[in-house]
């Protein structure tokens, strides 16, 4: 059954006109395969491992970390085989010294990561997924015991996995990064290790998606049960170079509109589109309180990064030995997971992560009028420079006390003017191709 989504479009000579969004067959064909019997069979292979706490072997064939990233590799290399060259895996290593902080001996740290280079030479666009392979218990320095780390962060690595093995079977314009993080538990030093190496190699990435814990329903002190929601997680002020930016940002009152708050808004509106009934919730904080994730290295320099997490969390089930206490069972084990909802968790995932790929560039050089006194909003653009053939772009509009775009209008031109005051709205452009995947979102500069 179709999702249509009704467009009121305004032309630039005021013609009213009907676009709709709609399902992307080929998208819904890859949110359909995403498997449960597969979902479950990564979670008991990683969880086999007994720990895979960051300083745990990285020798043993059967236990710890580095016989859990082998596994990873092998899985992605299986999958790779049919790229016909275009995906590339390794794992990015490097040796850390102890820290005085949670690495208390030399540490091989790595990276599994997956590339599924994009089609088109001239596309450098990089969208990320990743979880992090790292597990641990109660002590965070206790290497030994058995940390299944089933849902934290087995679920986020078996959506990466998932996504690629059946991403890889498509080509797309831009390219498609696979992770599994290593040490979130010591310090996020894994993604810490993977940004360095992004900005120093300037990867033009668009987007991360880090899913970390996305397969609980319920809470652990009130039993409430919650699975028709997943948190999306983003920060809405830049914190890269703020200082530089922080003038325009209050003059206009962009506080809200930070790229990894727009990437949050395209994830609800493409996830809601593909997942039947089921919300994607936006939190307006980079992360929960006292917590971090492998998102902010990247929100640090400078590129778009959100979380995605359940909406319930179960503290008997995350840092906790395995034990059982006055009748109450601890630990992170795959018994607590609900697949059904970790299945839709990472429906939404792909449906982004695919919609991503298959879109035109973002439109260049946005614009917005400001140097005259009207009710009228006029906006002009460039053509994107790379993407998968735009046919249109789309203007987005909001209230200013509003968290999502509420209208989108369409044309063909790289100008639009609107009977909507600046004073009381937002927009944005993006740009749209003939299957209808959107770019991501582009906040104008002001001309005055």
């Amino acid at each position: 059954m179709k999702k249509f989504i009704l467009i009121l479009s305004f032309l630039p000579v005021w013609a009213a006109a009907q676009e709709t969004v709609h399902r992307d067959a080929e998208i819904a064909e890859y949110v359909s395969k995403v498997n449960m019997d597969s979902l479950k069979s990564h979670i008991n292979t990683l969880v086999s491992f007994g720990t895979r706490h960051t300083m745990s072997s990285t020798n043993d064939p059967k236990r710890g970390i580095g016989a859990a990233r082998n596994w990873v590799m092998k899985k992605l290399k299986t999958y790779a085989k049919s790229t016909n060259g275009r995906m590339e895996v390794f794992i990015q290593n490097k040796t850390i010294q102890p820290d005085g902080k949670r690495i208390d001996r030399p540490t091989d740290l790595g990276n599994v990561v997956a590339i599924l280079h994009g089609t088109d030479p001239n596309d450098k666009r990089v969208f990320m997924i990743g979880g992090h392979l790292d597990s641990r218990v109660s002590d965070v320095m206790n290497f030994k015991d058995d940390a299944p780390g089933a849902n934290d962060d087995g679920s986020g690595v078996g959506a990466a996995i998932e996504c690629a093995r059946i991403l890889s079977r498509s080509k797309f314009p831009a390219s498609i990064v696979f992770v599994a993080f290593s040490g979130e538990e010591q310090g996020l030093l894994g993604s810490k290790m993977l940004a360095e190496k992004v900005q120093a190699e300037n990867w033009q990435l668009e987007a991360l998606l880090n899913n970390d814990m996305i397969s609980n329903n319920r809470t652990s002190e009130t039993n409430l049960v919650n699975t028709h929601q997943l948190r999306v997680f983003s920060e809405g002020l830049p914190q890269y170079k703020l200082d530089k930016k922080a003038s325009n940002i209050r003059a206009y009152g962009m506080e809200n509109d930070g790229e990894s708050r727009q990437l949050a808004r395209y994830i609800k509106e493409v996830g809601e589109r593909y997942v039947d009934h089921f919300e994607v919730k936006l939190i307006y904080r980079n992360d929960r309180f006292l917590r971090g994730g492998d998102h902010s290295p990247f929100v640090e320099k400078g590129f778009p990064a959100v979380r995605l997490t359940e909406f319930n969390e179960n503290f008997n089930h995350q840092h906790q030995d395995l034990r059982t206490e006055n009748g109450i069972q601890y630990g992170d084990l795959a018994e607590f997971m609900d697949f059904e909802y970790y299945k839709k968790n990472v429906e939404v995932n792909i449906s982004v992560l695919a919609n991503l790929a298959k879109s035109p560039s973002k439109p260049e050089n946005v614009r917005m009028e400001t140097d005259k006194l009207t009710n009228f909003t006029t906006l002009s653009w460039e053509k994107p420079k790379t993407g998968n053939g735009n046919i249109g772009y789309y203007v987005l509009m909001r209230e200013t006390d509003v968290s999502t775009w509420q209208k989108k209008f369409f044309t063909k031109d790289t100008v639009m003017k609107l009977p909507y005051s600046k004073d009381n709205y937002f927009f944005a452009v993006q740009a749209v191709n003939a299957s209808g995947n959107e770019s991501l979102m582009v906040i104008p500069k002001v001309l005055k």
